[in-house]
């Protein structure tokens, strides 16, 4: 049951990081630095958060407090990536630490304790609330590219409206998510 939960999480995490990047793919630079206004996080900021908490959370998973000292969360609410290039590097980089972590976690390990903010959570509580966390802010980036692309975004499930075609098998995934056979009108 150990490698199936961790087999499952694993396959979770890769889904959630794929929508972000078919969002990312949509958009221009300047479009993943826009910010609704100035109480607003852009793409850019989220992702900064993301990696943050990802480095912080998944460093030493194991062995040492998820919030490290030498994090500076209130930095990462911040217009600090400046190009798509940057944050490409940045959301890698979060998410190979959280990868790397998951590979380290043995069946020996699995009822281990880990803190988070010196709050002792078991492994899969902990994979749980990074799960549910990065689900959250990854639907916001969604969210801001939709609202950025209107007409022009491709879904990245099954477009408004077209659920009986999906269910009737006319449906086919692309390079962003799902789109029609070239059959149907």
């Amino acid at each position: 049951m150990t490698e199936n939960y961790l087999h499952s999480v694993q396959k979770q995490f890769e889904y959630y990081k794929a929508l972000g990047e078919k969002t990312f793919d949509q958009l221009t630079e300047e479009e993943l630095l826009w910010q609704y206004n100035e109480e607003s996080n852009s793409i850019a900021i989220m992702v900064n958060h993301l990696w943050g908490n990802m480095l912080s959370r998944w460093t030493d998973f194991l062995t040492s407090d998820g919030e490290k000292e030498w994090r500076k969360r209130d930095l990462e609410f911040e217009s600090v990536i400046n190009s798509k290039q940057e944050l490409d590097r940045k959301w890698q980089e979060g998410w190979d630490c959280l990868f790397n972590a998951l590979e380290s976690i043995s069946s020996e390990d699995f009822n281990s304790k880990v803190l988070i903010r010196n709050q002792e959570h078991s492994i899969p509580e902990a994979l749980n609330r990074q799960m549910m966390h990065y689900a959250y802010h990854i639907g916001q980036i969604v969210y801001v590219g939709r609202m950025i692309k209107a007409a022009d975004w491709e879904s990245l499930s099954i477009p408004k409206g077209k659920s009986k075609q999906f269910n009737q098998g006319k449906f086919s995934k692309g390079k962003h998510g799902g789109h029609f056979t070239d059959d149907i009108k």
